[in-house]
């Protein structure tokens, strides 16, 4: 699930931090938003927050759902169920090229991040041959299998090592969680 394109706040004015249902759910994988840094290859990636102007990377801490045993250890410092917990390209500098009655046009938003990584799941699926069901344990078990976003932030939450507020545990090495979930 989208994580939400509004930062820290998911779009509320009310000065306090939010995060975005259904994503803070601890029945789904939250995605959160990156940017990709670089004209022609990826030199870098970072928490994507276009600033007041545009969108944000979605995260922070539930109020209503307590931190899932999946998350206890990895270093969630909130008191509640951590979001994203996972992400990917999201930014509309650096998104996706679609095309929309003939025209050509690149898109972003945690709303794009979420079917890549159900697309990811279902490639897994494929090479599988049976579904790997619910993937949110397995995928912390194994956090190395990710690429660590360290820069940036989403309003109140900084990205840094390991999961943070912003990015979770980072965005997928595809073939590494092949292989700790097939």
């Amino acid at each position: 699930m989208a994580s939400g394109d509004n930062g820290s706040s998911d779009g509320v004015t009310d000065g306090q931090n939010h995060v975005d249902f259904p994503a803070s759910s601890p029945h789904v994988l939250a995605c959160g938003g990156t940017e990709l840094i670089g004209s022609t290859t990826i030199e870098s990636e970072t928490v994507w927050n276009d600033g007041t102007e545009g969108g944000a990377s979605g995260g922070g801490f539930s109020t209503l759902f307590p931190v899932p045993a999946w998350q206890s250890t990895a270093g969630i410092s909130g008191s509640g169920r951590g979001v994203p917990d996972v992400a990917g390209d999201a930014s509309p500098e650096s998104g996706y090229n679609i095309l929309v009655d003939g025209e050509q046009e690149v898109v972003g938003g945690t709303s794009a991040v979420a079917p890549l990584w159900a697309a990811l799941i279902t490639l897994i699926n494929q090479i599988k041959g049976g579904p790997v069901g619910f993937v949110n344990q397995a995928l912390y078990e194994d956090a190395q299998d990710f690429h660590d976003i360290t820069q940036g932030n989403n309003g109140s939450y900084s990205a840094g090592p390991g999961w943070d507020a912003c990015t979770g545990l980072g965005s997928p090495n595809g073939q590494e969680i092949a292989g700790a979930l097939g």
